[in-house]
């Protein structure tokens, strides 16, 4: 391929065929050349033998004389393309101008290969085509309406002795620019064109040949895009001897000059305001200047935004074209003329505010009797505004009752007044709202309380929720006029400013209720003065003198202050010595009488005294109190604790204040024995499973009693702990009758309490645990009877206590686990050993062949 490789030079293949007084473009190319990239060429013409030189692109003596001045006047020149192309251009080609045309390259390659010329024949033939409109070349002029069809007509024919084709082209001009329609090319083929194609595919747009080498476009559905200059543009074109179709001339002649009359559909009236209960008139106009028969298809629409689709639009009312009109009752539609149809809304309310437009449509009758719509037109919104009828009120809030302390009750009325134009389709609610005072200058908006809906729901607000629903906050209508808020306890939360606000409610034609209006009353403010509230309470002992066994008395008198009807709870206390064991705080709760002077027994445990003492009401401040038969251990101090009530909402009571009397002291002087305990143990230090001894030992100093006149409660604890940092765990307990009690225990050891003289308890614990270690004392309760034979309690008396210890017996422990390890052991080894001897006895023995030896003895070398 490199060997055949040479420069080669390129002209349309021929001949070309061309038209008298037309321009001829003949191009010329060259390829596979060596030297510079931009190539030169020079053109020459023959019309029989010997070539005339025409142009050249590098020498401008090229020319010959015949063609100089036709090159001067550029009727002929070059037109170069690329570096390696040109074209000759040749206005108005004459037939002298039929002949043979050569392009030649000046050689630029190292060695001489290929072609460096090209020949190329043309042939000039007369103009042979003829293009007239349907009356002579004047142009005809159309007026049309909206809808109407059109037909326009030319004629092309051509008497060409060449085999040409015709390619015509109907086209309008819009502005400067002249666009294509539709076409009916050379090859037969029909080409819309752009933004033509969906109406020729409907058939608005049709072109036809007829008679006499005519060509007919047809229009239907006339718009106002469809006006304007219509020209109908003829082309030839012949095929060449490649085969490619090539356009040889061009005419075109002007037919006609539409114009399109526009149908509007206006109504007719702008943006309305309307009062409620009037009528809504407004007239919608088509504006057509059709004169033949046509009927017209009006729609009425409403929407809420100017920007609805017809989708999105409400149908009002709808008149076809045989004047049919759509049933309604308030609304009515009617044909004033021709082009006139009138919409009437009577009895509007403010639902009715929004826009209204019009679509109509016009149809026009065919030959064959039935009806063609011809145009379809949606006129521009008319904004409806329609005033809604307020009522006129006036609102009054006043409270008819006012509180004066806190848990008093409240009641606001609000009252409509002055109503004027309140007919049956106005209706009224309330709501109430709370403001809070602040004593700054600060803006505090209103909280709302309740309101209410046009059927007279109730909606209650986040601040009366509850205490509506308990009953505390009542909502009322006690009149048609007239609205109350009653709040049953008012408390110092309640205290602020109250307001109420009238809503009028019409009634629209599909009986909802919408608010026209809203009137908010003057303030109410509910306030009263709070002082704190003063509590005095006194104790007096009423016998200064008494001696154990005796009834102690002692009453309490109460007095206060701006408490509204109080009454009071009392609770007598005992502060008791600390070393009273019975209570290590100090202060025992005794007995209390609450507001309903119910009398309850608080933390009073002597259960031979369960009658001792007694709590009455003497009068509405005095109550007193009664101890009956004292022991020495009740000696403390006494008070009264008063708690006054005052009456709070749903008939409860509220606690107001607490008060506390001064002290009344119970002081016995000892003149008996003094009795001390201590805890003694032999051995404090056991193993586990052994048995301990605890001994609790009383001992008595001063006067010596018969061990009859004395007995003792005996109490054992356990700390569990070497620091006593511990709540104690009661163990047994054993009182002055010999009644043994224990406290349930989780462990395997178990006690025993037993009395092993008159001032020796000992308390065992058998088969201890690691968890019984810890300090363990004993508290004990003397008892001794008085000359008169009654039984005095003494003070409690606690012993030091003393640390038992727990400890484990190694070698015990371990006893049984190494004697069973052992055993096992021996049994697993005998019989192992006795599985191994049996196995191999009788399953792994073999029979052993062995070859029988002679047993000879050597000869003597004598005897061999």
């Amino acid at each position: 391929l490199a060997f055949c490789r040479g420069r080669v030079v390129r002209v349309p293949k021929g001949p070309l065929i061309r038209v008298v007084d037309t321009e001829v473009v003949i191009p010329c190319s060259v390829s596979d050349y060596d030297g510079p990239s931009e190539q030169n060429f020079d053109w020459e013409f023959s019309r029989e033998t010997d070539f005339m030189r025409i142009v050249s692109t590098w020498d401008s003596t090229f020319t010959s004389e015949e063609y100089q001045k036709r090159v001067g006047h550029g009727d002929i020149k070059l037109r170069r393309s690329s570096n390696d192309a040109v074209e000759l251009v040749i206005r108005n080609i004459q037939p002298t101008d039929q002949g043979r045309y050569k392009c030649s390259t000046p050689s630029t390659d190292a060695t001489v290969q290929g072609n460096y010329d090209a020949e190329v024949q043309v042939k000039v033939i007369s103009d042979g085509l003829s293009v007239s409109g349907s009356k002579a070349r004047s142009s005809m002029s159309l007026r049309l309406s909206e809808g109407d069809s059109f037909k326009l007509r030319c004629s092309a024919i051509t008497t060409s002795p060449e085999h040409t084709h015709l390619h015509v082209t109907w086209q309008i001009k819009s502005g400067s620019t002249w666009r294509d329609i539709l076409s009916l090319t050379h090859e037969g083929k029909f080409q819309p064109g752009p933004g033509y194609e969906e109406r020729y595919h409907n058939g608005d747009i049709r072109l036809d040949t007829g008679v006499n080498d005519t060509y007919r476009l047809s229009v239907s559905q006339a718009s106002s895009v469809d006006g304007g200059a219509y020209r109908c543009l003829v082309s030839e074109w012949v095929r060449g001897a490649d085969s490619s179709w090539q356009k040889i001339q061009e005419k075109s002649v002007e037919i006609a000059s539409v114009a399109i009359q526009r149908t509007d559909v206006v109504i007719s009236t702008s943006n309305v305001s309307v009062t409620e209960r009037d009528s809504l008139d407004l007239t919608c106009n088509i504006t057509t200047d059709r004169s033949g028969i046509f009927q017209a298809e009006v729609m009425w629409y409403f929407s809420a935004s100017p920007d609805d689709t017809l989708s999105d639009a409400q149908v009002l009312l709808s008149m076809d074209r045989d004047s049919v009109v759509s049933d309604s009752t308030l609304i009515s539609l009617s044909h004033v003329d021709r082009n006139c149809y009138h919409l009437l809304v009577r009895d509007v309310d403010v639902e009715d505010s929004g826009y209204y437009f019009c679509q109509a449509a016009v149809w026009v009758p065919l030959h064959n009797g039935s009806w063609y719509k011809v145009v379809e037109r949606t006129s521009a919104p008319v904004s409806v505004v329609v005033t809604a009828l307020e009522p006129d009120y006036e609102v009054f809030l006043n409270a008819s009752k006012t509180p004066k302390f806190s848990d008093d009750p409240t009641e606001l009325n609000c009252r409509i007044t002055n109503a004027q134009d309140t007919e049956a389709n106005i209706r009224f609610t309330v709501s109430w709202y709370y403001r809070q005072r602040l004593r700054s200058d600060d803006v505090v908006t209103g909280e709302l309380l309740a309101t209410m809906d046009a059927d007279w729901t109730l909606l209650l607000g986040d601040r009366s929720r509850e205490r509506t629903q308990n009953g505390e906050i009542i909502f009322s209508k006690k009149a048609a006029d007239t609205f109350s808020l009653r709040i049953q306890w008012t408390s110092e939360s309640d205290r602020g400013d109250y307001f109420c606000v009238i809503s009028a409610w019409s009634r629209h034609r599909n009986n909802s209720w919408v608010k026209s209006k809203d009137v908010t009353s003057a303030s109410v403010s509910i306030f009263w003065a709070i002082q704190d509230y003063m509590l005095t309470v006194e104790a007096v002992k009423l016998k200064p003198f008494f001696v154990a066994g005796h009834t102690f008395e002692m009453t309490c008198k109460v007095s206060s202050k701006n408490i509204k009807t109080p009454r009071y709870s009392v609770l007598i206390t005992a502060e008791k010595p600390l070393t009273d064991q019975s209570n290590p705080n100090g202060t025992t709760r005794i007995i209390s009488l609450n507001q309903d002077s119910v009398v309850r027994l608080e933390d009073w445990t002597d259960q031979t005294r369960v009658d001792g003492v007694v709590l009455e009401k003497v009068q509405e401040n005095e109550f007193r109190y009664r101890m009956y038969q004292t022991q020495i251990s009740d000696a403390g101090l006494y008070r009264c604790v008063v708690t006054a009530w005052s009456p709070g909402g749903g008939g409860m009571w509220r606690e107001a204040v607490n008060g506390l009397s001064n002290p009344i002291q119970i002081d016995f002087q000892m003149s008996g024995p003094v009795f001390n305990v201590s805890v003694h143990s032999d051995n404090p230090t056991i193993y586990q499973g052994e048995l301990a001894d605890l001994l609790c030992i009383v001992t008595m100093e001063g006067m010596a009693l018969e061990p009859d006149d004395m007995s003792f409660d005996v109490s054992w604890f356990a700390v569990r702990s070497f620091a006593l940092d511990r709540e104690p765990v009661l163990l047994a307990s054993l009182d002055r009758r010999g009644i043994v009690m224990q406290s349930r225990r989780n462990g395997s050891s178990d006690l025993s309490l037993e009395r092993i003289s008159p001032l020796e308890f000992r308390l065992r614990v058998h088969g201890c645990e690691d968890h019984d270690f810890g300090n363990h004392y004993c508290v004990v309760t003397p008892w001794v009877r008085s000359a008169t034979g009654v039984w005095q309690r003494e003070p409690d008396i606690k012993a030091k206590p003393i640390f038992l210890s727990v400890k484990m017996d190694v070698l015990n422990a371990f006893k049984y686990p190494l004697l069973i390890g052992i055993g096992l052991a021996t049994v697993i080894g005998l019989l192992s050993c006795l599985i191994g001897y049996c196995s191999s006895r009788w399953c792994c023995k073999k029979e052993v062949q062995e070859t029988r030896r002679e047993r000879r003895r050597l000869m003597s070398m004598e005897m061999d």
